[in-house]
């Protein structure tokens, strides 16, 4: 893509999944990457492959660190890093609030250090790796459901909010992606995501196909699109189907007490 060919480009949680896919797909296009990762020594590895810099830390802090490492300029700024954080409504306080922290507030804080010098030239784009479950919900996993739609949420009050000053949002929303992330979800992940799962390859080529359409959503897996529509138009009917969902996991998982 010629937008993308000399641009630079940040992707955080780059260290493996979804992130390294993205971090070596625009290296791939010519652009000039930074990958950050928690785990310093997995962002060298996968800046080393593909010919970029690492810039390890905590996703929420690092916008000036990586605009250094790339001249002074970000042109791209994938906010991927998340946690995939399980558990229901008596989840730990600190469960809650470290996804909201990360799920969420890191998207703020990259905004914040990003958007005056993307409004004051007119060109700059925010893509969020936000999840399916950010349009609907992950049965098992209320923190990172609830704070998956906030980063939605965020993502498209940016876009409505200064799309006409040049700024370009995408919001990612898989369903399963054969990631370290989907091997966490245990038994729900294995009901509801594995049987659909794609590689993370598959992700980045439905974002690059966005960028060139300029849209939005991107929907690495089409049939989202169907799901999100039923259930904004009869709530009742999809909260019935997912309900039926929780009750064969609750089935399963009763059934086998290690899962």
């Amino acid at each position: 893509m010629s937008t993308v060919r000399g641009a630079g480009v940040v992707v955080t949680g780059a260290g493996g999944g979804i992130g390294a896919a993205l971090a070596r797909r625009f290296a791939a296009e010519g652009a000039r990457v930074v990958v950050n990762d928690i785990d310093g020594a997995r962002a060298k590895a996968v800046a080393d492959e593909i010919g970029a810099t690492a810039v390890p830390g905590d996703a929420s802090g690092i916008v000036e660190e990586a605009r250094d490492a790339l001249g002074g300029t970000v042109d791209v700024y994938c906010a991927n890093a998340g946690l995939g954080s399980g558990g229901d409504a008596f989840a730990d306080e600190d469960v809650w609030a470290a996804a909201w922290d990360v799920n969420v507030m890191a998207h703020v804080r990259a905004s914040r250090a990003l958007l005056p010098d993307w409004l004051e030239r007119g060109s700059g784009r925010f893509v969020s790796t936000v999840s399916a479950a950010g349009l609907l919900t992950m049965i098992g996993a209320a923190p990172y459901s609830v704070t998956k739609h906030g980063a939605l949420a965020y993502a498209e009050w940016l876009s409505l909010t200064y799309r006409h000053r040049g700024l370009k949002v995408h919001a990612i929303c898989p369903q399963g992606v054969r990631t370290d992330m989907l091997a966490a979800t245990g038994s729900a992940g294995d009901l509801v995501l594995q049987p659909t799962a794609i590689e993370p390859e598959a992700v980045a080529d439905a974002l690059f196909d966005a960028m060139k359409e300029d849209r939005f959503l991107v929907l690495p897996h089409p049939e989202v699109a169907g799901y999100y529509a039923a259930r904004a138009t009869e709530p009742d009917r999809w909260l019935g189907g997912m309900n039926h969902i929780q009750r064969t996991w609750e089935e399963t998982r009763d059934a086998t007490p290690d899962a």
